[in-house]
């Protein structure tokens, strides 16, 4: 079904919390483990006006439709990493700006490229290559709505869940347009669609790979992902992927979770961590 712009302009609103009583954290915390996928989380929402630098770098730019979308997903984006910045201080932790600055310096010269790789990678490609964006996308937004979800219920805290639920309701609404972008301009081109899984099987990783170190990666997905239940959401993400015209078969997520996560699934200490 055709994304329609025109109603998520009316939807687009800023997240509230105001609400919901974080006290809560006080009396009762979230464990060391969900505070480390939380850290992630945050400093990854934060993250989100980079890729949309990297983002306009592409024909992507050309295309009103797309830019009416993004202006307002890094927007929401925004909101939800001070959602998640409101939750780690909450718990003394720190949050905001004094951890997005060292993210950002952490990332140097090769932060410092991507636009340029990006302008030259998109050039050669022509504007198939934002077919290749809009699958990356939707892929992202598939596995942080379903990491958000696993969070939910692994921690059980109501009003952890209940942010997160509010902020599960706004990616849902990326997901539509990402995915309905995917599916119309890869069924539309043989040279898109062939583009697509090459950059795919070849390059695609986890989001937030690449700007957080690797074993925060690797806990996120044990965490999240790793389990009996884990395999079943990556599982469905995959088949999800497989419906994208030409992507059949990538196994992209599983594939990835296998390769970070230390602990097999179903494993007594994965249980034990996530009770």
């Amino acid at each position: 079904m055709e994304f329609d712009i025109e109603a998520y302009k009316t939807k687009t609103e800023r997240l509230r919390w105001d609400d919901l009583d974080f006290g809560t954290f006080r009396s009762n915390p979230l464990p060391k483990w969900a505070l480390r996928c939380l850290r992630y989380m945050h400093d990854v929402e934060f993250h989100t006006a980079c890729y949309l630098r990297d983002l306009l770098c592409s024909p992507a730019h050309a295309d009103p439709d797309v830019t009416a979308f993004l202006s307002f997903w890094v927007f929401e984006e925004y909101w939800h990493g001070e959602a998640l910045a409101a939750v780690l201080a909450a718990h003394g932790e720190a949050y905001g700006a004094e951890r997005v600055g060292i993210v950002r310096r952490r990332l140097g010269l090769a932060d410092k490229l991507r636009p340029i790789g990006m302008s030259l990678a998109s050039w050669l490609a022509g504007e198939d290559f934002v077919a290749v964006h809009m699958a990356w996308g939707a892929i992202n937004e598939w596995t942080t709505q379903a990491g958000y979800a696993q969070l939910a219920r692994r921690t059980g805290h109501p009003v952890l869940g209940e942010l997160l639920r509010r902020i599960m309701r706004q990616e849902g609404r990326h997901i539509d347009f990402y995915a309905s972008q995917a599916r119309s301009r890869l069924a539309a081109s043989r040279w898109a669609r062939r583009l697509t899984r090459f950059a795919l099987r070849h390059l695609w990783a986890p989001v937030g790979t690449g700007v957080m170190p690797k074993a925060e990666t690797a806990h996120l997905a044990t965490h999240l992902l790793g389990g009996d239940d884990g395999a079943e959401i990556t599982a469905r993400i995959d088949r999800r992927v497989d419906r994208l015209p030409g992507q059949g078969g990538l196994q992209l997520l599983g594939r990835a979770v296998s390769r970070l996560a230390p602990t097999p699934p179903g494993s007594p200490q994965l249980e034990r961590l996530s009770a």
